[in-house]
């Protein structure tokens, strides 16, 4: 019999995998690309174990990111901050003239929805990259080494890895500091798949979807004195900041691209 084509492996049938099989599949996974396994650890994610699996092929690292249904998007009517996020959140942004009134209703603006979605098991590069051509371009640029973008709901599942919080980390953020510079709060660690994703406001990614772009806003909320929250906010797993990609895909505008980025994934089959 011939074995389960690599791309329909699901991500619960790879949390049910213990670490023999996990390695196994591990290697198929490399060899099925030409790559080198780097490493196959065993993570901490939501309250149980995780494989994470790294491969090298050419100059990149590449984490695997088991699909199937998966759960993406945020649910804000029924999110429940802490007083403290919401105090925060109204004497420095509300009380300046800044953010909507109702958080919730800002965070379903420029959230994507919680919804159910099928996504294929594929490998994603655990940097992203600077563009090298226009945003337009890239497709074509990455096809030339047989990768291309990720959709907007492989995005989000490969930062959140399941977990239905705000934050890839969980529903609150630091709200003693601003998330900039290395290190200096939950955004500075890999995620749980071991992607670096979702953790430099200064950089946004693009996917095949031209009006989505994720994990930052160019730094605007930051430069702006925005207040803690709407700082962290662009880290956020489902911002899709769509005021800004308004400003990246209109023909007219002046924004530039040079904080502009993509990260490459490669299919399996």
């Amino acid at each position: 019999m011939a074995p389960e084509p690599l791309a329909t492996l699901t991500f619960a049938a790879w949390r049910r995998l213990d670490r023999a099989a996990a390695s196994r599949l591990a290697a198929q996974v490399a060899g099925s690309v030409g790559g080198r396994l780097d490493r196959v650890e065993e993570v901490e994610h939501l309250g149980a174990p995780l494989h994470r699996v790294l491969v090298e092929r050419g100059e990149r690292m590449f984490a695997l990111i088991p699909g199937g249904r998966v759960t993406v998007g945020f649910d804000a009517a029924s999110w429940q901050p802490s007083a403290e996020l919401l105090a925060s959140y109204h004497e420095e942004s509300v009380s300046q003239g800044i953010g909507d009134g109702d958080l919730r209703g800002h965070l379903a603006r420029v959230l994507s929805p919680r919804r159910t979605v099928t996504v294929p098991t594929l490998l994603m590069a655990v940097e992203d990259e600077p563009l090298e051509e226009e945003p337009a371009d890239m497709p074509a640029v990455l096809a030339r080494e047989g990768l291309r973008l990720p959709t907007p709901d492989e995005w989000e599942h490969g930062c959140g890895a399941g977990a239905r919080t705000l934050f890839r980390w969980g529903d609150e953020c630091p709200l003693d500091r601003l998330p900039y510079g290395e290190g200096l709060g939950p955004q500075g660690g890999p995620n749980a798949f071991g992607l670096r994703i979702a953790h430099d406001t200064y950089r946004s990614e693009i996917t095949s979807e031209p009006g989505v772009i994720y994990g930052g806003d160019g730094g605007e909320s930051v430069c702006g004195g925005y207040g803690t929250v709407l700082a962290w906010l662009p880290l956020a797993t489902a911002n899709r900041h769509p005021d800004l990609a308004a400003m990246v895909f209109d023909e007219d505008g002046d924004y530039c691209t040079d904080d502009l980025s993509t990260r490459p994934v490669l299919a399996l089959r």
